[in-house]
């Protein structure tokens, strides 16, 4: 089955700026809609079309940072028909508007990257007392990679990393985490870091190392032990959209 959901994904990956609908997806995958639409959430984690969304935002934020298109070029080159529509999307997903987001070069701006380094910052936590009132996800986070320092970790409520998270933190190196004001909800835990300099990947996507867990129903009370490894992102993995902390002014080394 997973072979014939990648056969989707990757008509996805080729085919975004198109106005592909459910019924082709299921031919594709050679499945009825209902079977198909299982299936594809089985593997993914998402709806077949959250993860098109997914990926034309992705490559929003390529075309931004890599192009001199203008905002609204890029909305009907990804596959929007309404740059108003587009615009929404992308800044509810990725944390700004597509002009921020290409005026800050992709990343969230310092202040931010060093409130989470300051306020939310996993070495400095791990062994502290509790933060904020809430159930508390911990553990340990490594890299399969040599090159792996900081590292990025949040409580989204999406399989998707995309919007504001409801806790955070930043580790400077692999190894032990804490999150101790997680609200009550459900939660996925993301992580993410650099592997190579974005420079040397062929896209912006290349340059990152992922993990994601979930779903978790946490309460008040949750004590919730976790051991992340970050790692190139396979092909089911939805793209990661929220625009991050420059990590690379968190310990990571180019």
């Amino acid at each position: 089955m997973e072979v014939l959901i990648q056969r989707v994904v990757d008509l996805i990956q080729e085919r975004y700026s198109e106005p592909l609908n459910l019924d082709e997806l299921a031919r594709t995958a050679i499945m009825s809609k209902f079977h198909f639409l299982r299936t594809f959430r089985d593997v993914t984690g998402v709806t077949p079309g959250r993860f098109l969304s997914a990926v034309r935002l992705e490559a929003a934020k390529e075309l931004l940072l890599t192009t001199s298109l203008n905002v609204s070029d890029i909305s009907a080159r990804v596959g929007y028909s309404s740059t108003g529509s587009f615009t929404r999307r992308f800044t509810e997903s990725v944390g700004c508007s597509p002009t921020q987001y290409r005026h800050a070069g992709g990343l969230r701006g310092t202040s931010g990257a060093e409130e989470v380094a300051n306020g939310a910052n996993g070495a400095d936590r791990a062994d502290g007392a509790d933060g904020a009132s809430g159930g508390c996800i911990s553990g340990s986070v490594r890299g399969i990679s040599p090159n792996v320092s900081a590292i990025y970790i949040g409580v989204f409520d999406s399989p998707i990393l995309e919007r504001f998270p409801a806790d955070q933190a930043m580790v400077t190196a692999p190894g032990r985490f804490r999150l101790a004001g997680v609200p009550t909800g459900t939660w996925w835990v993301h992580a993410v870091a650099h592997g190579a300099s974005p420079e040397s990947a062929a896209n912006l996507a290349d340059a990152l190392l992922v993990d994601t867990a979930g779903p978790f129903e946490i309460t008040a009370d949750s004590r919730l032990e976790l051991e992340l490894t970050v790692r190139p992102r396979a092909w089911s993995h939805p793209p990661v959209l929220l625009a991050l902390p420059d990590l690379g002014k968190l310990g990571f080394a180019a």
